[in-house]
């Protein structure tokens, strides 16, 4: 499944909800089904700079795949961060770099977030594009 693919079933799922908590909900029920990220990895070169809550962000190339692991201290921002594991883990590097993330924004999430969480989203994504770059070597 393509990368845009994925974000439109994720656009189609998040349309099912009528109201924005209830999206909010699924978003955090996204976060809590990440797979645990080992402790030793909530490191300071890990921390997604500029967001509100701490957000953990580690990645590596496996088998010219890359993936993702992430963890939070709070649920929304683990939720968010939850959707774009879900759209780029597996992905390529070169796939990663070229995605257009603006799917974001369709999501109707940030109309609801606070403007520093809201900005958030933009800062998760450029740092898993940036990982995608660093990893691109090594594919």
């Amino acid at each position: 499944m393509s990368i845009a693919d994925k974000q439109q079933q994720l656009l189609d799922e998040l349309n099912l909800f009528q109201d924005w908590t209830e999206r909010y909900e699924y978003v955090i029920g996204l976060g809590k089904q990440l797979p645990a990220m080992d402790p030793a990895l909530h490191t300071e070169d890990r921390l997604i700079k500029g967001c509100q809550s701490q957000v953990w962000l580690d990645a590596r190339i496996e088998d010219s795949h890359i993936r993702f692991f992430a963890d939070s201290d709070s649920l929304i921002t683990k939720g968010m961060i939850a959707l774009f594991i879900r759209i780029l883990d597996g992905e390529k590097p070169d796939a990663i770099l070229t995605a257009d993330m603006s799917f974001i924004d369709k999501t109707g999430l940030k109309e609801h977030l606070a403007p520093t969480r809201a900005n958030a989203l933009n800062l998760m994504s450029a740092q898993m594009k940036k990982y995608a770059l660093e990893l691109s070597s090594n594919t």
